[in-house]
């Protein structure tokens, strides 16, 4: 009797097994493909590509905004360096990023693209679609070529901005710049025009090459001036991104700082190089003047992030007493 009802169970449970196989219930490249599908409806991105490659696994759906030069370029390949900017957003709209000015940079390898975090359907995308450097385009990248079943980021994905959740598609616009020194001058112009400042010094050769400052007073002081071994008091300024982050300031009151020219950034020893105490001066400072592909942290707050390619603008320095050796 025991024998029969055990056969009988197990019958049961493999019938059981069996009808969920076979049920309509979507693999992970069906769902992805639905949930981009029903995307792309939603948003009219009515002329949004699939990868064109024969037989396709990726799943990855992409629009060419802007063609890079095809006539003189070759298409990059996996060891070629290259440099670009990015947003992105998750479908389910809980994870936004577009800090294209400072923490959305990638300067290194097509290859090791996905050693710094961002995902192999990116990196794929790249390769396969985009091709050319100076090529801007959107992409559409599944889950299984993002962040899969266990997500991204820290935190719970309930919350917005901290953690990109399991099996969410990522939605990418993509600029491969051709020249990071000729992007970087765009964006200082750019700013510069959008914020009617006028009257800045372009450094076009030397040391300095691309480097913009503005003296707004003269200084005062009748006794050293800053050189390549100097030490000086600053205080009264700000040190941003161009989206107007902030990330380092000067006292406007109390002790100032004091800062050794050894110890600044290039971008801040040549702008500031022949200045007496009671100069001001503001300083844009492109980033291979600046913390370059590398990026690091402000020196005097060592708590925010400043990312690869980055362009610095200093307002409003004010020198103080300086000293020399």
């Amino acid at each position: 009797m025991k024998q029969t009802i055990f056969t009988l169970l197990l019958i049961t449970t493999i019938g059981l097994i069996s009808c969920r196989k076979n049920n309509n219930d979507p693999d992970i490249k069906q769902y992805d493909d639905i949930q981009i599908q029903n995307y792309i409806k939603a948003n009219g991105l009515t002329n949004m590509k699939r990868n064109p490659a024969v037989g396709d696994t990726t799943g990855i759906y992409y629009e060419i905004l802007s063609q890079g030069d095809t006539t003189r370029a070759t298409p990059m390949d996996y060891p070629d360096s290259l440099a670009f900017v990015f947003t992105l957003k998750s479908f389910d709209g809980k994870y936004t990023n577009v800090d294209t000015l400072n923490l959305n940079h990638f300067s290194g390898l097509l290859g090791h693209i996905t050693n710094n975090g961002l995902p192999r359907g990116l990196q794929s995308a790249i390769h396969d679609l985009v091709k050319y450097k100076g090529t801007r385009a959107r992409i559409l990248i599944p889950s299984r070529m993002a962040y899969g079943v266990n997500g991204f980021g820290s935190g719970s994905s309930s919350n917005v901005n901290t953690r990109i959740a399991g099996n969410q598609c990522l939605d990418y616009y993509i600029n491969v710049v051709s020249s990071v020194d000729a992007y970087d001058d765009y964006l200082i112009n750019d700013y510069m025009k959008r914020n009617s400042l006028t009257g800045y010094t372009h450094i076009t050769s030397g040391r300095g090459n691309g480097l913009y400052y503005k003296i707004t007073t003269p200084g005062s002081g009748t006794g050293d001036i800053i050189d390549q071994s100097s030490s000086y008091q600053v205080s009264a300024y700000s040190g941003k991104f161009l989206n107007e982050a902030v990330f380092d300031a000067g006292p406007t009151a109390g002790s100032p700082l004091t800062f050794t020219t050894d110890r600044v950034v290039v971008g801040f020893q040549e702008a500031t190089k022949g200045l007496t105490s009671g100069a001001v001066i503001s300083i844009f400072i492109p980033s291979r003047l600046g913390y370059g592909k590398i990026g690091g942290s402000d020196p005097n707050t060592g708590s925010i992030t400043i990312g690869a390619n980055a362009v610095l603008h200093f307002t409003d320095l004010t020198i103080g007493t300086v000293t020399n050796p």
